[in-house]
């Protein structure tokens, strides 16, 4: 059955990715070069994978305090930010589902940096949504980066420090107290020396919802200069503060007054205090050193973070955690069936924590000991004490072959090692069937270590200078993360193989990429409510099968329109769920929060000063439990708007989120105690100024 109704219908408008970049012949349009997929630069009609670059036109016309601003109506890829701030949810092909909060099962990078740890958790608050030149997504495993990872893999791009016509500040003021600054400055030192320094803050009250505060300021300053003839050094230093409030969903009787005032007040749960408070110091250093007959790429870097993270249950504070790493990768061209080349390399990052999990001081309980509301978010007794050490190595390598001016064939692997070690002695913790604190079980360790293999094939023919046809088969090994080897020990890793299918059109008026593929995934890690509290387990086998298609078309000079849009069915092919106590089989039930259909219009107008850009996003209905008891209609055409007018080195721009205010979920769940929703924002405005020197 229906438990919602629809979004009311707004303006039906089409959708466009600008596919504009660096190559270009007199019949093709403009296409961005990729480094993602493959470790080689390549443009994406090239690249054997179904892949999406975000570019800095897309950019531009977003607010961009979310990597959700742009990332949002890609084929395949679900994200929102449920919180405001920098909190987003984001699955690819299905992977990233079982995640209660943040972003699992998808590698991150920014700059060639994993800040996707060896378990698959990827903290976003630090990074600089100010500083992005691009993004680019490639879907499905296989990925030579993704260590870990099956989902497929983002990367973060940063501006260059040798990029001068980038010089700005620029201000922003919009509803719900909203004000973002942002400042970057670039010099030279001499002839050889680049240095840039950037300044960010941002800040919102979200006071449509109770507890939804957020402030963000970075800064950051990044050095480069030439190596020998023709290399490079870069490096940058950068230090981020970052609170974010996390209001929580709501329930039935919640959903149903925000539907009537626009407006979210309290969440389903006692604990109204929850948050994320954290300063991060960040290092990374990169070298590029072409020698004769190889180039030399190694980077190191480090990172030291410290939060204060209060969550349901208890408040989880982590002082001082470090993580080191390194990526050491050569570059060799060869002959092996012909002008071919070899990218090869190794991984080694450790990341170390201590913890500490306290009771909230300032509760109100009811006899039984119940916790039935939270006053502050003050830590009160320890509940639980934790020392973790995530460790991974691995090895890459992918040889390419050029027989011919048609072929390109990429024969890969990745082969990593993960060592998670985990000391915890609990206290009092927070017993989610009782709602109340509880003498724990004691001290207990944790020491897995998992061996992960990637190996990829994939292969593109030119058919004409406009089409390239592709195919790749793949897989990857998905690591469990912590949290869930910490409630279920005995966690397998997940499996996923995919074979897929495509076609890359670019023409001076017209570009598509579209792809069918075929996934199962073997023992994939499911999550279940039980009593309030997520329990995970294996499934046996899921099946997933779908079409993507990302198109645009200039009608007029100026305005180009487009369509996205993804087909996604995705089943258990066997799957028993133990959950309170029962065993349930849903093998060939649909797996939930998918949707079905999933397609993205708009439209991009240039000319005369002026840029327009109009995006209706719309995800079809979903089941919200793994029985396939309900279903929820999901949003339709949720639009936003972005209006902006260049004056020589001015530019003033307006964007308009969710443009009609529909009152809308951006998910919705369903466990023992009822459904939860995760409401969605509400019509906001953001008024930006830009001057350019």
């Amino acid at each position: 059955m229906n438990i919602s109704k629809k979004c009311k219908p707004g303006l039906v408008l089409l959708s466009f990715i600008p596919t504009i970049g660096a190559a270009q012949t007199d019949a093709t349009r403009l296409d961005y070069v990729s480094i993602t997929a493959t470790r080689d630069e390549r443009v994406t009609q090239q690249v054997p994978a179904a892949i999406a670059v975000v570019g800095e036109e897309r950019i531009e016309t977003a607010p961009m305090f979310n990597v959700a601003d742009v990332l949002s109506g890609i084929p395949g890829v679900l994200i929102n930010s449920r919180r405001g701030g920098y909190d987003s949810r984001l699955i690819i092909r299905g992977s990233g589902l079982k995640a209660n909060y943040g972003i699992r099962e998808v590698m991150v990078l920014r700059d060639g940096v994993p800040i996707t740890d060896p378990d698959s958790f990827t903290r976003m608050d630090f990074i600089d949504t100010q500083d992005i030149e691009r993004i680019e997504v490639t879907k499905g495993p296989g990925n030579l980066y993704a260590a870990g990872s099956a989902g497929g893999t983002v990367q973060i791009i940063s501006k260059s420090v040798f990029d001068e016509a980038d010089n700005n500040i620029k201000l922003g003021v919009g509803s719900y107290n909203t004000g973002n600054l942002h400042l970057r400055q670039g010099w030279k030192a001499g002839e050889d020396q680049a240095f840039s320094l950037t300044l960010s803050h941002r800040e919102t009250d979200n006071d449509w919802r109770d507890w939804n505060e957020f402030d963000s300021s970075q800064i950051s300053l990044k050095h480069g200069m030439p190596v020998a003839e023709e290399g490079m050094l870069e490096s940058e230093l950068s230090y981020t503060k970052s609170d974010l409030q996390l209001p929580g969903n709501v329930n039935e009787k919640q959903w149903q007054e925000y539907q009537q005032t626009g407006e979210q007040h309290g969440n389903n749960t006692a604990f109204d205090h929850s948050g994320r408070y954290s300063e991060i110091v960040f290092f990374n250093s990169r070298l590029e050193l072409p020698y004769e007959k190889f180039t030399f790429k190694p980077r190191i870097y480090a990172n030291q973070w410290s939060h204060y993270h209060p969550v349901t249950g208890q408040i989880v504070d982590t002082p001082d955690a470090k993580v080191f790493g390194t990526d050491i990768e050569f570059v060799v061209p060869n002959k092996i069936g012909g002008d071919s080349s070899l990218v090869a390399g190794i991984t080694a990052r450790r990341d170390k924590d201590d913890s500490k999990r306290y009771q909230y001081a300032d509760v109100v309980t009811i006899p039984s000991g119940r916790v039935v509301k939270t006053l502050s978010d003050r830590s009160g007794d320890i509940a639980t004490t934790r020392q973790t050490n995530n460790t991974l190595y691995g090895l890459f390598a992918q040889q390419t072959f050029k027989p011919d001016d048609r072929w390109i064939v990429d024969l890969g692997f990745r082969l990593d090692k993960a060592r998670l070690e985990q000391d915890e002695n609990e206290i009092m913790p927070y017993d989610y069937r009782s709602g109340s604190y509880r003498p724990g079980e004691g001290e207990k360790s944790l020491d897995r270590t998992f061996n992960l293999f990637s190996p990829k094939l994939g292969a593109t023919y030119a058919v004409n200078e406009q089409l390239n046809a592709f195919m790749s088969i793949a897989q990857a090994d998905q690591v469990p993360y912590s949290s869930e080897l910490d409630e279920n020990p005995d966690l397998k890793v997940a499996t996923i193989s995919n074979i897929e299918f495509g076609l890359k059109g670019r023409a001076h008026k017209w570009s598509f990429d579209t792809s069918i593929y075929f996934a199962q995934g073997e023992d994939e890690v499911v999550q279940s409510l039980e009593y309030g509290r997520t329990v995970y387990q294996n499934a046996g086998e899921t099946d997933k099968t779908g079409f993507e298609l990302a198109s645009s078309y200039e009608v007029l000079r100026g305005l180009s329109l487009g369509l996205n849009y993804a087909y996604s069915d995705y089943t258990y092919g066997s799957f028993s769920e133990v959950s309170n106590g029962q065993l349930n089989d849903y093998s060939g039930n649909q797996m939930p929060y998918i949707p079905k259909h999933q397609y993205s219009l708009s439209a991009d107008y240039r000319k005369n000063n002026w840029t327009v850009r109009v995006q209706a996003d719309t995800w079809g209905e979903y089941y919200i439990d793994h029985a396939n008891t309900e279903t929820f209609e999901g949003y339709e055409l949720l639009t936003n708007l972005f209006v902006g007018y260049d004056f020589g080195k001015h530019r003033i721009g307006l964007n308009i989120d969710n443009l009609f205010d529909e009152r809308y979920a951006s998910e919705v769940k369903k466990d023992y105690s009822g459904n939860s929703y995760s409401t969605g924002a509400p019509r906001n405005a953001l008024l930006t100024y830009r001057y350019t020197f």
